[in-house]
C-alpha cells in the first residue's frame, strides 16, 4: 500500500506533467534520503539559507540564489525585495509599503492564473500589478509610456500558461529595464534551463524546485547579489508566511546537483510515446501522434485526438472517466475542448502507460464506464 493509501486515498497515474496538484514530482532516491537525513538533524537556518545561495548560483551562473517554497513564493518575495530592499522597517509594513516605487508592470498577455494569480502573487509581495497592453499584443510602447516613478520592477512570464503571440520579447524588456535603471524580474517556474535568463540579463529569477529539477516542493530565486540579500530579508517579514524547511532546501539542492549531469530526455520521452501509441492499436477513435511542447521545451507527449462517433465518448467524456477510475489517470487537458487529450510521460513510473492503454481499452472498447 502506498504512503497516500494509508489513508483511504486512491492511487494517481500523473499523466498530465509536473502539476503542483497532483503532488508536482515524484523524486529521486537520491534526494528523498538528503531529505530524510536532513529532517532528523539541525542546523542553522541563517546560515543554510546563505549555502544554499552559493549552491544556487554555481547552479545557475548568477551571483547569488535564495531559496523558496516554489516559483510563486518567488515572485512574491522577489517583488517585496525591489520594493522593500533590506531595509527592516519597510520589511515589515508590507504588504502595505509606504512610500517609494511599488508598481510592477508586466503585459496584459502574462497576468495568468497558474492555480492562483500572478498579479495576486505580486499583490502579496506589496506591489502593485500594472497590466499594459492586450491579451494578444503588446507593443514597446506600451511598457514606455507605464513605467513612471512609482515603478518597482519589470515582470516577465515564461510559461506554457502565458500568451504565446504578439506580446513583447524578454530583451525589449531587458533594453526598457536597462534604459531607466529599475529591475527585471522573470517567471521561469517550470523552465529547464537554468542559465538562460540570467545569461539574457534578467536581474531575478523565479524557478520551482518540483518542477523540471524533480525535487521536492520547493523552488529558488537567482540573480544580482544586492537583490538576493533583499529576498532573503524577507524572511523577517512576508516571507516568514512562506519560509521553506531544512529538508526541502537539502532536496532541492541535491536536485540541483543531479540536474546539472542529466542528459536531454526528449529522445526518451519520444521512444517510450512511440511505444505506449503501439499500445492504444484497435481502440476506435483514438488517432495518436507526437508533438513537442508549446512553449519549446524539449518535452514530447502523445496527442490523442478523440473521435466522438467512433469512440462512443467524447475528450471531456473520457477525461472524468480516467479521473474517477482508481487508479485515477490525469491526463493534459489544455485542449480538450476540440478533441484533444495529451500525455505527459515525463511523470510516469514505469509500466504506467500499460495501464492507461488498458483503462482506454476498457472504456472505449468493452464500454465499462462506470
Amino acid at each position: 500500500m502506498s504512503a497516500f493509501g494509508k489513508f483511504g486515498l486512491r492511487q494517481v497515474i500523473n499523466a498530465s506533467g509536473k502539476m503542483t496538484a497532483l503532488g508536482a514530482s515524484a523524486v529521486h532516491e537520491e534526494v528523498a534520503q538528503a531529505m530524510s537525513e536532513a529532517a532528523r538533524d539541525y542546523v542553522v537556518i541563517d546560515e543554510l539559507l546563505v549555502a544554499a545561495g552559493r549552491e544556487i548560483a554555481k547552479a545557475t551562473g548568477a551571483e547569488d540564489g535564495c531559496p523558496t517554497t516554489g516559483a510563486a513564493a518567488g515572485i512574491a518575495i522577489a517583488t517585496a525585495a525591489v520594493i522593500a530592499g533590506t531595509n527592516l522597517s519597510r520589511i515589515e509594513r508590507l504588504p502595505r509599503p509606504v512610500g517609494g516605487p511599488d508598481e510592477i508592470v508586466l503585459q496584459k498577455g502574462h497576468a495568468v492564473h497558474f492555480g492562483a494569480s500572478v498579479t495576486q502573487m505580486i499583490a502579496l509581495g506589496g506591489g502593485t500589478p500594472v497590466e499594459v497592453g492586450h491579451a494578444n499584443h503588446t507593443e514597446k510602447a506600451h511598457f514606455t509610456d507605464a513605467v513612471t516613478e512609482r515603478t518597482a520592477a519589470l515582470l516577465y512570464i515564461q510559461s506554457h500558461h502565458a500568451v504565446q503571440k504578439g506580446v513583447q520579447s524578454l530583451e525589449t524588456l531587458r533594453e526598457i529595464a536597462s534604459a531607466k535603471g529599475i529591475p527585471l524580474i522573470v517567471d521561469a517556474a517550470a523552465e529547464e534551463d537554468l542559465h538562460k535568463y540570467i545569461a539574457l540579463g534578467a536581474d531575478l529569477v523565479c524557478y520551482s524546485g518540483g518542477k523540471a529539477l524533480e525535487g521536492p516542493t520547493s523552488g529558488f530565486i537567482c540573480g544580482r547579489r544586492d537583490l538576493i540579500e533583499a529576498c532573503r530579508a524577507q524572511y523577517k517579514g512576508i516571507g516568514r508566511a512562506m519560509k521553506v524547511g531544512k529538508e526541502n532546501i537539502v532536496g532541492l539542492l541535491t536536485a540541483l546537483t543531479r540536474y546539472g549531469s542529466r542528459e536531454d530526455g526528449g529522445e526518451e520521452q519520444k521512444r517510450r510515446m512511440e511505444l505506449f501509441l503501439r499500445q492504444l492499436d484497435g481502440i476506435p477513435g483514438i488517432k495518436g501522434g507526437i508533438v513537442q511542447d508549446e512553449s519549446g521545451r524539449s518535452i514530447f507527449r502523445a496527442k490523442l485526438e478523440i473521435d466522438l462517433a467512433a469512440a462512443g465518448v467524447d475528450a471531456k467524456q473520457l477525461i472524468r472517466l480516467l479521473e474517477a477510475g482508481n487508479p485515477a489517470i490525469y491526463t493534459r487537458n489544455h485542449y480538450s475542448n476540440i478533441g484533444i487529450v495529451f500525455i505527459d510521460p515525463r511523470p510516469l513510473l514505469p509500466g504506467q502507460e500499460q495501464l492507461i492503454a488498458d483503462r482506454l481499452r476498457d472504456i472505449i472498447v468493452k464500454g465499462n464506464r462506470t
